[in-house]
């Protein structure tokens, strides 16, 4: 939900913390949010839940790859 609010608002995502204690929104916005970016229309729960785990699962390889990181600084940027 953080990174998907985010960048619906356009915000910058390069220097964007997640913080998994955090929490933001209500259910309601994060249902709503995740509806909108699913990709179908009237998903299953079975739909949303591969989608979830499959953005947290490319979101994480994200976080810990060297690309991604501020190491490589402007080379990299929106990577």
């Amino acid at each position: 939900y953080q990174y998907l609010s985010r960048y619906k608002r356009g915000e910058d995502l390069d220097h964007f913390l997640f913080i998994p204690e955090r929490t933001e929104g209500t259910e309601k916005e994060c249902l709503k949010l995740l509806l909108e970016f699913c990709g179908r229309h009237n998903p299953s729960w079975t739909e949303l839940s591969n989608f979830t785990r499959f953005l947290n699962f490319q979101l994480s390889k994200c976080e810990k790859s060297v690309f991604c990181s501020p190491a490589v600084g402007e080379d990299f940027q929106g990577f």
